[in-house]
Formats: C-alpha cells, structure tokens, sequence
C-alpha cells in the first residue's frame, strides 16, 4: 500500500494524546492513552509491525477529501464515488468532558450504498509487546497487553466484529443514511458503560463541537487570516496536556528530516525554549487560563531544580527530566528512515538561550496576565544570579548540536534577555536589584556586537569566529535587542537572505556534518520563515512580508497543519504537527496584521 505523504495526515484528540488520521480512513499513529505513553498504532513508522486503526470502502477509484467541521477539532474523512458517498467522523471526547479516553469513529453513508470493512489492529509497546484479544460479545473485544506497560483497550462496535489472528475486523454495508459506530477506549475500573451505544455517540459528538466551538470563541483575535490563526490555535491546544498544563513539541517521534535519513527525534515532551513563544502567543489571543495553567507548570519546574543552573532544557509532561534516548530496532521507520528513536539524548545538554525564553515568558505572563509571587521570583532570581555568572560559556546552542559545544550568538543573546526581562520584572514590583545585573546585562550587549559581528562579511555570526550565519539570528529585533531597522541588523537580513532563504522558505543554518555531528541534511525550518516574515514587516519591507506569509501559507497540508519543515517539493518533514511552527504562524500574522492596521505603536505586547 505504501506509506502516505506525513502531509496527508489530520490530528484529532482529547489533550491526554492524539491520533493521525490518513486520508485514506486510516489512524496509523497514536500514543495511548498519554501523549508521551508507548504507540498502540504506530503503521506510520512501520507498515508491517506498527498496527493501525483502518476504515475504508470496499471500493476501488474513490476520491477523498478531509475536512474539519468549521472551529473544532472534529474530523471528516469522505469517500466519494457514483456508487455512494461515505463518510467518517473521527473525535475524541476532552477530558473536561468526559472521564473516560474514548476515540470515536462514526460512520455514514450519506447517499448511495457502500460496504465498508474495519480492521483494528493494535500493536502495543511501541509494536514491542504482543497482545491478547478476548471477544466479550458480538459487538465487544478486549486487546490486553502482554508487555510491562500492561495496557487494556477495548473496542465496541454497534455492528459485529470478528477476531482473526488477534486482530478485530468486521464488513458492514450501509444504505443512504445509516451509521455504525466504533469506540476505542482505554480500561480502566472506573470505564464508562454505555447503555445506548449510538447515543452515547451522538451526545458526545455534540458536546465536542460545542466544546472547541465554545473555546474558538474565546480568542480576542478578529484581524486577517483569522481561520488560519484559529486553526493553528486548535492544534496548539491539542497539544496540551490537560492534567499538567504543559504542551507537547510534537504529539510525534521518528519522522525524519529528510526521508531515509538519521535525523528522527522524539518530541514528546515540553521544552523550555517554547515558553516565551508559547506564552506571548496564548495572552495575545486572549487565552488567560492556558497561559495561567503553563506558567504554573513552568513554576512547578523552577521549584524542583534545586541548585541554580540546572534547569533542563525539556521535561515530560508531568515535569520528569530524565528522558534517556535509545532506538527501536524493530522498526523500519517512515519509508526506511532509521534509526527510530525515544527519549532525547539532548536533555542534559547545556543550552544557555533556555534562561532568556524562560524570563521572557515570566515576564510577559506577569505584565500582561497576574502578577507572580515572590516565592516564584525567588526562585528565578537565583537562575538570573547564575547566568550572570556563567553567560560567557560555550553549549549545544538553540539547535541542539551534537559536534561540539561553541560559544553561539543566540545563547549569549538569550542571556542578556533573562537578564534584562529579570531586572524589568524587578523593577515592575520594587523588588531588590542587584547592580551587577546591569553591569553583566551591558557586557553581553557589547560583547555580541563586538565579538559576533564580522565586519567583512557585514553580519553577525552563528557562533564566535565562525563566517556562517544561523536563522535563529532572526530573533534580534523580535526580541529587542536591536532594532528592526538598525543598519548593522538590516545588513545581516540581507546576508541571512542570500545564504538560509530559498524563495520565501529559510533554512535554520547550512548543515554539516562536523558541526551537526550527524550525517545527511534537512528541509526548511518553517518556524524560521515565520521569523524572516517578523524581521521583514518589522523592517518596513510589509509588501514583501505579506507575499512571504501568504504563499508560506500555502504550503500547509488541506487542513492548515504544518510538519518541522518543509522539502524542497514542499513535502512535509519532521515530527507533526509542530507546535513551533504554528507558534510562529501565529506571531507573524499578529505582527502582520497590527501593522496593516496601524496598531503596531498602540498594541501592549
């Protein structure tokens, strides 16, 4: 059958996880029942060994089309043929809903006649552990676990289901109007019993479009792009866990940077750089209580690190640090991309810039939502005292390199921001001030202008003494530490275009395999060409920035979703979707928008 584009993939979920739905009816991707828990259906990373959730037509020649129903994160997949025309509601239930970690299928035949068949074929521990199927009725199977995760999930069906080699299958026909019904869900002793299958479904479908729709509703946001905008929201949510506040980089592992090479990652867990991002881009849409519940987690972090310095660049879901990386061999990967790792061997590393997110994010929380408490400050100024100290040292950087620690532009960047957003936060409640602060603050500023900046090239560069430039320099003016216009930035724009940009897409910096200390290459950032469209309308060059973000706009997949990056085909690449990347979508058309509209001096942020 052959593995799908990763582009042609919808999400769905219940922010505990979620589950990729293919254009062809099928999930082939989903952790259960937590976004950092094992895979049950993992076909997208192994079509043999992975399992999978599949419901199709038994028909040849069908055109398909998937949509979201309008401001909600419920799914349509439809058939389309003379014969008849199918269709599949796929949802997930929130947890503020419903207790249970139901995933529903419905499906319709909305004229004709169609049969359909259905296999369920779960594959537990990460396609590692085998499983036992019992059937507990005509409509009834229970899929346990043999291995140490001990999982129980189980399907019912409002049509019969078959067991065949430990797999439930059933074929069905449906006449113009008719339904069946699918729930997968995750046993527990406190499992739901539904009475009535098909009202249970009916019910809890409704209350979840009413429940997204109520959310969309929320947002402050009414400027340009707002369906954009608002999808790009619907993604982020789904990628926040509702029990710990923090959101996931990716609900994803193992989808690689460039097909059938080594660049696979698993970004399953919350980094620390995503704060400020993530926190700007929640109180400018008007979401108070995500950015209330992240920061929180955020806090709970910052309690937990015990000496200064050793905050992790990324944690679990529930704040765990110890996120030790290691290869599923049995896996083929995406069309032969190995190795397919978990874990991420980069969370001990040293990455400077993740004490300039994390203040900048303090900061904007604490003037734009509620104030924090000194406690939490507390905490925090110990975290300033030691980048003071420790500013000047050499890390893994922003991208996470693995040839060798440098001395980076951005790290050293993001340090004076910690410590310039600790003294306004400082300041903004009249607490103690150091005078250190501003004296290391200032010697960071000339320092990167001074030893960063090459006066033959006319930038500033990636890390000292180097002659490249990275796309993570885009940040200055987005971050204020040099203004939009200053003549040494827009210099270093122009060199960043002639080197990182193709057409209006931006690679993070050239790679090679000395400084990466891996092999093969990767597609653009799309995260950093939502920057460059920043540093363009910033600059005043709008025209050209709107152009940029409205064909960037057209690169996502049919239902507004983004990869890590993009080929040079526009195929998707890298784990998806990508908070990162629907972070910066965000951000830029905020930019965008408030300064078509004049507001860009009036705005608070």
């Amino acid at each position: 059958m052959g593995y799908q584009p990763i582009e042609n993939y919808g999400v769905i979920g219940d922010l505990n996880t979620v589950a990729l739905v293919g254009l062809n009816g099928s999930i082939d991707f989903m952790c259960y029942p937590d976004f950092d828990s094992p895979t049950i259906f993992a076909s997208l990373l192994d079509q043999d060994k992975g399992g999978s959730f599949s419901i199709h037509p038994v028909r040849d020649g069908l055109k398909t089309r998937q949509l979201y129903l309008p401001d909600t994160n419920v799914l349509l997949t439809r058939f389309l043929s003379d014969e008849g025309i199918g269709e599949i509601t796929d949802f997930m239930p929130v947890e503020e809903l419903y207790q249970g970690k139901e995933l529903i299928r419905r499906v319709s035949c909305v004229h004709g006649n169609l049969t359909f068949e259905m296999h369920c074929c779960p594959r537990f521990d990460y396609a590692r552990s085998p499983h036992i199927a019992e059937q507990i009725s005509e409509r009834e199977i229970i899929f346990s676990s043999q291995g140490p995760d001990g999982t129980v999930a189980r399907l019912m069906s409002s049509v019969p289901l078959h067991l065949e080699a430990g797999d439930a299958t059933a074929t069905f026909t449906l006449k113009t109007g008719e339904k069946a019904d699918f729930i997968l869900d995750y046993v527990t002793p406190d499992m739901f019993t539904a009475t009535n299958m098909e009202e249970f479904v009916t019910q809890s479908l409704y209350d979840t479009i009413n429940y997204w729709k109520d959310w969309v509703a929320k947002s402050t946001y009414k400027g340009r792009w707002m369906e954009v905008v608002n999808r790009s929201a619907l993604v982020l949510k789904l990628m926040t866990s509702h029990k710990c506040g923090s959101i996931v980089a990716a609900p994803t592992f193992g989808l690689p940077e460039e097909i059938g090479g080594v660049r696979n990652w698993d970004y399953r867990y919350t980094w620390i750089r995503d704060a400020s991002f993530t926190v700007y881009t929640l109180l400018r849409l008007g979401y108070r209580k995500e950015a209330r519940d992240f920061v929180k987690w955020v806090d709970r972090q910052c309690d937990d690190i015990g000496d200064a310095g050793h905050l992790s660049l990324m944690y679990a879901i529930d704040g765990k640090k110890e996120l030790h990386e290691y290869e599923l061999d049995h896996l083929e990967g995406y069309m032969g991309s190995k190795p397919v790792r978990v874990g991420n061997g980069a969370y001990d590393q040293i990455q400077l810039d993740i004490y300039g997110e994390l203040l900048d994010a303090i900061y904007l929380y604490d003037k734009y939502g509620e104030p924090i408490s000194f406690a939490f400050w507390n905490d925090l100024r110990r975290q300033v005292d030691w980048v003071c100290d420790n500013w000047h040292r050499k890390d893994e950087g922003i991208w996470e390199v693995r040839g060798g620690r440098k001395e980076f532009l951005y790290s050293r960047m993001m340090c004076w921001v910690a410590i310039d957003r600790a003294m306004k936060l400082a300041n903004n409640h009249s607490y103690p001030l150091p005078s250190r602060w501003q004296d290391e603050r200032d010697k960071i500023f000339f320092s990167i202008h001074h030893d960063f900046w090459n006066e033959e090239l006319q930038c500033f560069v990636q890390y000292k003494g180097s002659d490249t430039v990275d796309a993570a320099t885009l940040l200055m003016p987005i971050i204020r530490f040099i203004s939009p216009k200053d003549p040494r930035w827009l210099s270093t724009l122009e060199r960043i275009e002639e080197e990182l940009v193709s057409d209006a897409l931006v690679f993070r910096y050239r790679v090679d395999e000395e400084f990466d200390g891996l092999s093969g290459g990767e597609g653009t950032f799309s995260m950093c060409t939502f920057w460059y469209v920043e540093c363009l309308a910033r600059a005043g060059q709008v025209d050209k920035a709107r152009l940029y973000f409205e064909k960037m706009i057209g690169y996502a997949n049919h239902l507004g979703l983004y990869a890590e990056m993009l080929g040079l085909k526009g195929e998707h690449l890298g784990n998806f979707p990508q908070a990162f990347t629907h972070l910066g979508l965000i951000s830029a058309a905020l930019t965008l928008n408030d300064i078509l509209e004049g507001d860009s001096n009036k705005r608070k942020f």
